[in-house]
């Protein structure tokens, strides 16, 4: 499959590391808005403006989207949708469905598929909350994040005017999860299960009284949860928290037999060294079946919950009940 990469940050810089290691996967090219004669890439890749991705419609089976989702994929996704096969790692969870409504119709619209909301949550752990929940009918779920880098969240931040660089850390709340482990399946708020932890580096001369309230009362992202704000310098963050780790557990408690008498937990867990390396491996493995079901004339938008996991996997369905059935 020839894929393109749309966006050349952390993120498209793991897709480029991501297509080496697939062998049916080759870059065709990445796409940016900076200067293309600027941009440095790690594999040696061909940098091209974003404006002239429509020049190679005909040469990219599957374009990976590789933009935040405050404010770039909401456009880039559906504009790009009518002329590729997309695939996107939209998280800003309480805004899917209407994403995912604009997508559907763009891609409809000209025959393309597109998929949104790929990576791991969404994507890896909402599979997980499906499988465990269709099992254990009786019970609760739990998604516990952390502690690492949220990616979508330091770039929010780092939409704010007067931020020069942010990173954001979701942290569990020990005690939530010792609870929900233990089998008490307790009624938690978002409150009480996580922590958001923002270290911000300010511009010269912004006001941090401003900064600090817009990041806390921000929908979607701080407004439910308790949050603290540290200023740092440039340099403190380059040696504090350049890197990007995360992870986090999908938990689901359940009851079974005549009387309920018998409790089951069910726990799914990441704990990765790199957030964007991670999410762009999903990219390339849900690309593969994009690329399959538009092959097969699939249209419109989907998203984990329609991908077959045999599309996913390089291996042949021989290979796949001989090796891991």
């Amino acid at each position: 499959m020839k894929i393109g990469i749309y966006g050349y940050g952390n993120l498209g810089r793991g897709v480029e590391c991501a297509i080496r290691q697939n062998a049916d996967a080759t870059l065709v090219g990445i796409f940016t808005r900076r200067p293309p004669k600027s941009v440095k890439t790690l594999t040696g890749a061909p940098v091209y403006a974003a404006e002239s991705v429509l020049d190679f419609k005909d040469e990219i089976d599957v374009l990976i989207i590789c933009g935040g989702s405050a404010t770039d994929l909401p456009v880039m996704t559906p504009a790009l949708a009518e002329h590729f096969h997309v695939i996107d790692s939209f998280d800003t969870h309480a805004n899917i469905p209407a994403h995912f409504e604009k997508v559907n119709a763009a891609a409809e619209k000209t025959g393309h598929l597109a998929m949104i909301s790929a990576g791991w949550d969404p994507g890896m752990f909402s599979l997980n909350r499906l499988y465990a929940s269709a099992i254990l009918v009786d019970g609760k779920d739990y998604t516990f994040w952390g502690r690492g880098v949220s990616q979508g969240h330091s770039d929010a931040i780092r939409r704010i005017s007067g931020v020069k660089d942010a990173r954001q850390y979701t942290v569990p709340i020990d005690e939530a999860l010792d609870a929900v482990r233990a089998g008490a399946m307790p009624e938690l708020t978002a409150r009480e299960k996580h922590l958001r932890e923002c270290y911000v580096v300010a511009q010269d001369g912004a006001d941090k009284a401003r900064i600090e309230k817009e990041i806390k009362e921000m929908p979607n992202y701080f407004a439910d949860y308790d949050t603290t704000v540290t200023f740092i310098t440039a340099e403190e963050m380059q040696e504090k928290h350049s890197d990007l780790p995360h992870g986090g557990f999908v938990i689901r408690t359940g009851k079974t037999g005549l009387n309920k008498e018998h409790t089951h937990t069910i726990e799914y867990s990441l704990k990765l060294d790199s957030n964007p390396e991670f999410t762009s491996c999903v990219l390339v493995a849900c690309a593969r079946a994009i690329n399959r079901m538009a092959n097969r004339g699939a249209t419109g938008c989907k998203t984990v919950f329609d991908i077959a996991p045999a599309d996913l996997s390089p291996l042949s369905a021989e290979e796949l009940r001989s090796h891991m059935l």
